[in-house]
């Protein structure tokens, strides 16, 4: 019996494996006109962990948000790109200093993109031995590229010190990065960078600021129900 057992244990385990092995190591799914959320994996506490960032289709190039977290994904990601929209990658923002926002910024810097971060964010890259952007934002920007308009904002810490949101106030997209968790996460994650304190009037600011969003993008889990804020919120709220 136990013989058995192991050896039904030692066949799932192999399945498992080939399924990962298999599976995809680039997802693009549409969101909405020209926006588009491109999902990699890496290994946390032994599972493989989606990161989900957002690029963006203009008339001047394509603007990227995040970078792959995968590192065998940055060059894949704008091969792609080109044969899907016969564009090249302008733009790319980060929008805090783990390595599942910057990991690409020395690499995508090196082809030409012109990236960008906080000042913050940069100071935490460097004293993390992070890769670092060429462009530093002091303060809340907004920038065009193409016909679209969008806005870097900086709501406070919460999953860093350093993390911003993304917001398209025309097209109602909220780039939330990991500061917001889904609706089926029950807890807001990684907390070893966090300020526990300030988490919940840090995403009340970003509902303040960014009004009645149609689409909320999360960085690692389902991002398509726009609950992910408010149930953010009210995880925050019982940190205190």
């Amino acid at each position: 019996m136990r013989i058995t057992l192991l050896l039904l244990a030692f066949l799932i385990s192999l399945v498992n494996s080939q399924a990962q092995n298999n599976a995809p190591k680039l997802k693009i799914t549409p969101l909405t006109g020209d926006f588009y959320i491109y999902t990699t994996y890496n290994t946390y506490e032994n599972s493989q962990v989606p990161a989900n960032g957002m690029y963006l289709v203009t008339d001047a190039g394509v603007v990227l948000f995040d970078t792959p977290w995968d590192t065998t994904q940055f060059q894949p990601l704008l091969d792609s790109i080109a044969l899907r929209h016969r564009q090249k990658v302008t733009l790319c923002f980060a929008t805090h200093w783990h390595s599942d926002k910057t990991a690409g910024l020395e690499y995508y810097r090196q082809q030409g993109i012109r990236t960008y971060t906080t000042k913050l964010t940069d100071e935490l890259s460097q004293k993390h031995n992070k890769p670092r952007a060429e462009f530093l934002m002091t303060k809340d920007t907004v920038f065009q590229s193409g016909q679209y308009r969008f806005e870097t904002y900086y709501p406070g810490e919460g999953h860093t010190a350093d993390n911003i949101v993304i917001w398209f106030s025309k097209e109602k997209i909220l780039y939330g990065g990991c500061l917001i968790k889904g609706v089926d996460d029950k807890t807001l994650g990684y907390l070893g960078d966090a300020n526990t304190k300030t988490y919940a009037t840090t995403l009340l600011n970003v509902k303040q600021k960014c009004r009645d969003p149609k689409f909320i993008i999360i960085a690692h889990n389902d991002w398509t129900d726009p609950g992910s804020l408010a149930h953010s919120i009210e995880m925050a709220r019982q940190l205190k």
